[in-house]
């Protein structure tokens, strides 16, 4: 029998729409485009793959083309603090937090919760859903 994880609870989280997790926090300064992404988000700007390429994203060798994060936020969160392209936002916006790498005990309750004020507010999320979430995400991005 497996032991239970930290979170075998479920964890609380509430999106309080703060933009914090749209601007760079130490190791969080990438976000991932998957192919269904890279002909969604151009589509709906009204631009061309190629042009939204060079001036929005950055390829790393080995990896998924990711958004340009050098400057203090992402290029798309606006002077209100709110997404531009939310409705065709990546997945991994729309999964945050719950990203396997955040599951980690140490990193949830310290750079993510920091980082996000809506950690441990709103509704329990089960484990299992939990999980899911994070699982699909990692398959997304062919993890």
């Amino acid at each position: 029998m497996e032991p239970k994880s930290w979170y075998h609870k479920g964890l609380r989280f509430k999106c309080t729409q703060c933009g914090n997790c749209c601007k760079n926090h130490g190791e969080y300064t990438y976000v991932s485009l998957s192919e269904v992404e890279l002909q969604a988000i151009p589509k709906f700007l009204g631009i061309s793959r190629r042009e939204f390429l060079s001036r929005y994203c950055e390829k790393v060798p080995g990896h998924h083309p990711t958004l340009r994060m050098d400057q203090p936020a992402c290029p798309f969160l606006n002077a209100e603090g709110r997404c531009d392209i939310y409705p065709v936002r990546p997945k991994q916006c729309q999964t945050w937090p719950f990203w396997t790498e955040n599951l980690v005990e140490e990193t949830w309750k310290g750079p993510v919760k920091e980082c996000c004020p809506g950690i441990d507010e709103g509704p329990l999320t089960p484990a299992d859903e939990v999980e899911r979430i994070a699982r699909e995400t990692d398959e997304w991005y062919g993890g």
